[in-house]
């Protein structure tokens, strides 16, 4: 099944690290022009590794979306799918959540896969059979109790995916993946990495342990690719199981 992309040009943001990381490295491999955008300048080293254009900006700062999309249509030569993977946890009970941490989860995860898609409609109105796939999370679909802010935030992401699925069809497909904890440098800021952390894996999921970002770069593959042809407005939960378990 190698070569799933080839012709494609995609664009997928968070990609200096993590699941970004992955996809873009996953894409590559599956034939994909890639660009890669990221705040971190890290991203260019990826780009380059995988024989795609880095851009660094932000997606939270509007006129720096706008004008990265544009470069990278410019660069691919034309946009047939984006994947927003850009985004930031939270750990705060709500009763801890700062006004400007609420903000700026709610910017990073919820406006920026809108500035990006809104950016990037255009590109994609002008090819057939385009795709856009965010990353939303397990805690859309079945929230802890001390990840309010965050789950809110990928709650309205998926919610926004199936919307502009709708609004967009038949011609772009839009779906959404819901990766449980994922081993990534985003998991190890949000987590300690412990025993008794080990012991909730153990006893929240069926298949009793993390993905590794490659497991989740192929349910992206899968979205993106003609595999899922007759697939929009899904929400698919990669999460080993946390969301019936």
């Amino acid at each position: 099944m190698a070569g799933r992309l080839i012709g494609r040009h995609i664009l997928i943001t968070g990609a200096g690290s993590g699941i970004g990381k992955a996809t873009a490295e996953l894409f590559a491999k599956e034939g994909a022009r890639v660009a890669l955008l990221d705040r971190d300048p890290l991203v260019s080293r990826v780009a380059e590794a995988v024989g795609g254009h880095g851009f660094v900006a932000d997606v939270t700062d509007e006129k720096a979306v706008i004008d990265a999309v544009a470069s990278a249509a410019a660069a691919l030569g034309r946009l047939d799918g984006v994947v927003n993977a850009a985004g930031i946890a939270s750990n705060s009970k709500i009763d801890s959540t700062t006004r400007s941490e609420w903000d700026r989860v709610m910017a990073v995860n919820l406006t920026g896969p809108f500035l990006v898609s809104r950016a990037a409609l255009p590109f994609l109105r002008q090819v057939t059979a385009s795709t856009v796939v965010n990353v939303a999370s397990a805690s859309a679909l079945l929230p802890s109790g001390a990840a309010a802010v965050y789950a809110a935030s990928k709650g309205g992401l998926v919610q926004f995916t199936k919307s502009s699925a709708a609004e967009w069809a038949p011609a772009i497909r839009v779906n959404a993946v819901c990766p449980g904890a994922v081993d990534t440098p985003m998991v190890n800021e949000r987590f300690v990495r412990d025993e008794a952390f080990d012991s909730r894996i153990r006893a929240t999921y069926a298949l009793q342990r993390l993905s590794s970002p490659e497991e989740i770069a192929r349910s992206i593959l899968f979205l993106t690719s003609d595999d899922s042809s007759f697939v929009t407005g899904a929400a698919l939960a990669v999460d080993g199981g946390r969301s019936y378990h």
